[in-house]
Order: C-alpha cells, then structure tokens, then sequence
C-alpha cells in the first residue's frame, strides 16, 4: 500500500513538471499569451506585412501595449488589412502611426505603435491610417544589386571624349 501512494506522488510531480514544460514552451514560442486585461480593437492595412504572425507583439516605446489578433487580405484595396488588440488602459491619439519592424537583423517582426498629438483616442473599431510596411530584407539586397550593376556598366563604358 505505501509503495502506490509514493507512486501516485511521483507520477503527479512528473505530470506537473510536463505540463510547467509545456507552457514555458508555448510561451518562448509566442504561441500563448496569458492578459487578463481588457482590450479594444483597431485596424490598419499595410502595403506589405512581411512575416508578420498573428499573436505577434504591438509595441511602443518598447513596451507590449498589445498583440495580433488577425491578418486578412482586403480584396479592394488589395491591401492587408490587421487587427489589434490593444490593452484599454493605453489610450493612443487618432492621428497614430503604425510600422512594421523587426527584433534584431532576422529576427520576429512586430508592430510598432507611435503616438500622434491628436486630442482624440482611438476607441474600438477606428481605423489607423499612416502606417509603414515591413521592410523585405529580399527587396532590399535585389535593389542593391541592381544598383551595383547599373554602377559597373556606366564606370565601365567609360568617360566619353
């Protein structure tokens, strides 16, 4: 009889440690957020989301004030339109502009929020309207490229008399 009650303890310290590991990784993963606090949701579409997730931070001043809720294609504007979740306390002048960025060189992007001097807030359901794509690391060193093979062909023709 005593050996099943140390059995029965041991097998649920080693349930408990699973499931302590399956939310540590869940949570390095960006793949669970636990808020509790009360939100409001705001559009903006971006001519480019990059790798942008769902789930991915909204920050300001490198704070998280929110997250991802979704990203949709906008077959009008032909534009990708996402929607925030941002904590209720944070209040953001209407007149607010999102960008893209990134963590680091190749790192998660996220969106950063910053605060216009507007008198009005934002409230659930607005819209921002000045935003700023992600910049596509790919697009960048095609530009680059081009921009260096367009440079050897006019040096290599040479001054002209």
């Amino acid at each position: 009889m005593q050996a099943s009650r140390h059995d029965a303890a041991v097998g649920f310290f080693v349930l408990l440690g699973g499931a302590a590991l399956l939310f540590l990784a869940l949570k390095a993963g960006n793949l669970l957020s636990l808020n509790f606090d009360e939100t409001y949701q705001v559009t903006a579409k971006f001519d480019n989301i990059g790798g942008l997730k769902a789930n991915a931070a909204v920050k300001s001043a490198g704070v998280v004030i929110g997250r991802v809720e979704s990203i949709n294609f906008d077959d009008k504007s032909f534009q990708a339109k996402v929607t925030l979740n941002l904590q209720k306390k944070m209040a953001f002048p209407k007149d607010s502009s999102a960008k893209i960025l990134t963590a680091g060189l190749l790192g998660e992007q996220y969106i950063g929020l910053e605060p216009g001097a507007d008198e009005k807030n934002l409230v659930a359901g607005d819209s921002i309207k000045q935003t700023q794509s992600a910049v596509v690391l790919e697009n960048l060193i095609g530009q680059f490229l081009y921009n260096k093979a367009a440079d050897s062909g006019s040096s290599a023709a040479g001054p002209k008399p």
